[in-house]
């Protein structure tokens, strides 16, 4: 008999670490300090990223314990809020939540391997690197798994490594001086940096996606997103003080390969081809954890009747047809877009995801508590209301600072519903025509 959970808590812990671990945490840095100019600032934004992280991991693992379901936001917002919510929030982890983050992920790993690549298109690489993950999880869900846990536990080791003998070579980094910091200026960036940083965070709910294939998920589901989420945030927030401080912010402003500047600034070109080779590591895991977990939101789907069925496997069998669809869309972004056009536009959307996800956890637990005993969420109420609060935040103030970028997240939220009006004409068209009254789950 197939195991039709084969995932325990390591495999669900580094789907956590290994979709956090990608494109963001070794590029983002270079766009930071250009538009926050102190070193200590962006260390800064990076420590609130990951506390804000760390709150919505806690949030999502207390859903996880009553919703034990594949699905994510999908999953989520149709069982706490409303159906049209989760169909929308479906339509933005096919595209935005999934196969944008693969494609950026593709990109900066071609880029990264340039120079090892005779200066081919970062699209080349890229292309062959989606196409060996499609076929591995195609195959086999337990073996696919195997490999990323060996590939994240060999990326977590390589960047600590990293981390310590960098830091050893660090000059000696400027005191901050605050006061000459303009902070109430620079609120508008900070909140922009932010997203990008949220960015580089998003993977923390990975978990989540692929709950009908953990066991125990009750009780692993919450341990694997908050222990996954604290190893990432120590690993960014070390990582990028040695990124930041190995060389003068003016030679990292507005670089893409921040990673590979610092590490030739440290040890020469010898460290700058190591850094490399972690990075790939880490972007091919990343680009191996995500393209695992989205077919497990449109497998979902399927199931309930909002995407073709054939999208839905069998119990035991990974989501071909899903993770096919997952592959073209990957592979069009990939050849269609710029990397830093991505990056504004994927963290404003799902920031707005993921909040409304958490305020149908509060819906839940406030009705909860009427009905009878109460739901139990970590720190109620600060947990929610301190993520809410910060992503309602940065939101407006993203807005304020890049309103073409935010307009365009506005318009795919927009594009959702519009699709779900369709759907919903298109199944009262059929129950009219059949005499069948079942709408889809």
């Amino acid at each position: 008999m197939k195991d039709v959970r084969p995932l325990g808590f390591v495999s669900a812990t580094a789907l956590v670490v290994a979709n956090m671990i990608g494109t963001g945490v070794f590029t983002t840095s270079g766009f930071l300090l250009a538009d926050l100019g102190s070193p200590w600032i962006v260390i800064l934004v990076w420590f609130l990223g990951g506390c804000i992280a760390l709150l919505g991991a806690l949030c999502y693992g207390a859903l996880a314990r009553v919703i034990p379901e594949s699905g994510g936001e999908y999953v989520f917002l149709s069982r706490t809020l409303h159906p049209a919510l989760g169909y929308v929030a479906g339509l933005l982890s096919l595209l935005v939540g999934f196969s944008a983050p693969i494609a950026a992920a593709a990109y900066a790993f071609g880029q990264y391997l340039a120079p090892w690549t005779n200066a081919a298109a970062p699209q080349v690489a890229g292309t062959v690197l989606l196409l060996i993950f499609y076929a591995l999880h195609a195959l086999h869900v337990k073996r696919g798994a195997w490999v990323q846990n060996v590939a994240v536990i060999a990326k977590v080791v390589l960047i600590a490594a990293f981390i310590v003998f960098g830091a050893a070579r660090l000059p000696s980094p400027p005191p901050p001086n605050v006061e000459a910091l303009p902070l109430a200026a620079i609120a508008g960036s900070v909140a922009v940096s932010l997203v990008w940083v949220m960015f580089s965070y998003s993977g923390w709910n990975a978990a989540v996606y692929v709950a009908s294939e953990v066991r125990n998920p009750e009780r692993i589901l919450p341990r694997a997103l908050w222990v996954g989420t604290l190893i990432v945030a120590a690993l960014y927030v070390a990582l990028n003080a040695v990124f930041v401080f190995a060389s003068p912010p003016e030679q990292l402003a507005g670089k893409l390969e921040v990673g590979q500047i610092a590490a030739e600034a440290l040890g020469g070109a010898g460290w700058a081809r190591g850094v490399t080779a972690i990075v790939a590591l880490a972007l091919v895991s990343s680009v191996s954890s995500m393209m695992m977990a989205g077919p497990r939101v449109y497998a979902k789907m399927a199931e309930d009747g909002y995407l073709p069925r054939v999208l839905a496997p069998e119990p035991g069998q990974p989501p071909r047809l899903g993770l096919l669809l997952q592959f073209a869309l990957a592979l069009l972004l990939l050849w269609s877009t710029t990397f830093e056009s991505l990056l504004t536009y994927i963290g404003f959307t799902l920031g707005l995801g993921t909040a409304a996800t958490v305020v149908g956890l509060v819906r839940l637990r406030l009705r909860s508590s009427q009905l009878g005993p109460s739901l139990a969420v970590p720190g109620w109420p600060w947990v929610p209301g301190l993520f809410l609060l910060a992503i309602s935040a940065i939101t407006v103030l993203t807005i304020g600072q890049r309103p073409v970028e935010s307009l365009y997240g506005f318009a795919t939220l927009a594009a959702g519903w519009v699709l779900w009006w369709l759907s919903q004409r298109s199944h009262a068209s059929r129950q009219r025509s059949t005499g069948s009254s079942t709408p889809p789950a």
